[in-house]
């Protein structure tokens, strides 16, 4: 399946402060916080929802491609992307305004506190799903954290055209109202989610767990290190555990890994569960390295891990796809 990923692409600032936030924010002062945090180091990589998934896809053997708007600082970036087996060929290059920033400052907890600059981004939204689609086979299209109007125009388009798409408002659900959180998801093939953002959902839209099973296709909502459940079309319910970590180094991108590895999985033919296997050792790969895509895939290291977490036939039936 030809599988297109539109969300945001952007350069990602990480920082790591030695100590626990919760110290240093006192619940009673939060409504005129002040504080800064003296942070041990500066990682400067290459990020954005839409290049770390393609990354991983593309890693992978799968050949994504890639949708979405950045600066005229995108040429590093690209070249990447492209000797990972990313197509860069539609992506937009703005004028006016530098690739968007992700600014992430880390603490021991793993807890983070970050910003977004969109720059770029904001273009995306100029972007045409239906125009893609005249040059482009897609049997897929992710729909992720991106410029707002451009993720209620790429949705709208996918279910005017009947292409399927995957539904991943993760960071941007806090900005959406209630009534655009319902035309992200409404018809989605897959809806994907963390445990905070799906109460979050639930909230801002008011629906039930049975009302939004109407409307999407499989819920994947990931559980941090409880694993991933799974809730498949006719209600059946799955859950995965986690491949267990050799060390924790950085949290971002851990969610956007585990989406492409599941995507690879599901749309070459394999069960919810396998899938989400896939999707959680691509997952423990990203959260062992400083840096969304600076993670290799070692294939034999890879099946004995699998081996470990899921058993002999878990890693048997996955072997093809890495």
């Amino acid at each position: 399946m030809s599988i297109a990923v539109s969300a945001s692409i952007a350069t990602d600032h990480l920082m790591r402060f030695p100590g626990r936030f919760a110290d240093a924010l006192l619940a009673d002062q939060l409504d005129h916080v002040s504080v800064s945090f003296l942070v041990d180091d500066l990682q400067i990589r290459k990020g954005g929802v839409a290049g770390n998934i393609a990354y991983a896809m593309g890693v992978l053997n799968r050949t994504p491609l890639l949708v979405g708007a950045v600066g005229a600082d995108f040429g590093e970036y690209r070249a990447w992307l492209e000797k990972n087996g990313v197509d860069c060929s539609t992506v937009k290059i703005s004028e006016r305004a530098h690739t968007a920033r992700f600014v992430c400052t880390t603490d021991d907890d793993m807890a983070q506190i970050a910003s977004f600059y969109p720059g770029a981004m904001s273009e995306a939204r100029d972007i045409s799903i239906g125009e893609l689609a005249e040059e482009h086979t897609l049997d897929l299209v992710l729909i992720g954290a991106n410029d707002p109007e451009a993720m209620l125009r790429h949705t709208a388009e996918c279910r005017e055209l009947g292409i399927p798409f995957a539904a991943d408002p993760s960071q941007q659900l806090a900005r959406l109202d209630g009534d655009q959180s319902v035309q992200l998801i409404d018809g989605a093939a897959y809806l994907f989610t963390n445990k905070y953002e799906w109460a979050l959902l639930l909230q801002k839209t008011g629906l039930s767990e049975e009302e939004v099973a109407r409307k999407v296709g499989i819920r994947v909502t990931t559980l941090g290190k409880d694993g991933v459940q799974i809730v498949d079309r006719d209600g059946t319910e799955v859950i995965v555990g986690v491949v267990p970590e050799v060390n924790k180094v950085e949290p971002t991108g851990v969610g956007d890994a585990f989406r492409a590895g599941f995507l690879t999985g599901h749309t070459a033919g394999l069960s919810l569960e396998r899938s989400a296997q896939l999707g959680s050792l691509i997952a423990v790969l990203v959260l062992e390295t400083m840096g969304t895509q600076e993670w290799t895939l070692n294939k034999d290291d890879a099946l004995e891990r699998l081996t470990a977490a899921y058993g002999p036939e878990a890693a048997a039936d996955i072997k093809p796809l890495l």
